[in-house]
């Protein structure tokens, strides 16, 4: 591939979009520097002008994935209607849908190898996205603590993941299943999961 001039004013988000799009390739174990320089066909050196190391790219990356999966998971809840747990319940297929289409789930947002740089970027994102979260797992009512509530959210990303890395997995398209009818049963189990938290 042709090397691309240099771009001082677009190569970072040139950077960070191709990252998105490696990711949902590869994943994050398939993740580097170099092969996101190689996609764009620009130097290795090139990324480096934006970001220090791969950690800060990724940082700018789960800033962003942060930012749009919590305005996907507004969007899908108030489409969901005014009953609180249908709308707690419909952020798992949002999780399904987003980060298959864009590879940036919570792996990346919240990865531990991030932590240590303390991006404020990533940061006040992580956390807004998180708070949107636990307000909509609170305002369910089965989980009048915050303990309980941080209990759903776990049991709730769980569900989701998994679904999600099934997908990947290519192992529910034995049952020729489309990504949304995946999404369907993350919710649905997300349904099941809230029932049982209501029971206990």
């Amino acid at each position: 591939m042709a090397r691309r001039p240099y771009h001082h004013g677009n190569l970072r988000a040139e950077l960070i979009e191709a990252s998105f799009a490696l990711l949902a390739r590869d994943g994050l174990s398939g993740f580097s520097v170099a092969q996101v320089a190689r996609t764009l066909g620009v130097s290795t050196a090139s990324p480096y002008r934006h970001f220090a190391d791969r950690d800060h790219l990724l940082a700018a990356v789960a800033a962003q994935a942060a930012l749009e999966l919590a305005d996907r998971i507004r969007s899908d809840a108030d489409a969901a209607g005014s009953d609180p747990r249908e709308r707690f319940a419909v952020t798992a297929g949002t999780y399904v849908r987003y980060v298959a289409r864009r590879g940036a789930g919570y792996p990346v947002i919240f990865a531990t190898s991030l932590a240590g740089l303390e991006d404020p970027e990533l940061v006040q994102a992580g956390r807004a996205l998180m708070s949107l979260m636990l307000q909509l797992a609170q305002e369910t009512g089965v989980a009048p603590t915050p303990e309980r509530a941080l209990l759903l959210l776990e049991r709730h990303g769980v569900i989701a993941q998994g679904y999600l890395t099934l997908h990947r997995e290519g192992f529910l398209t034995l049952g020729d299943v489309s990504l949304d009818g995946i999404a369907e049963r993350a919710t649905e189990a997300t349904r099941d999961l809230l029932r049982a938290f209501a029971d206990a």
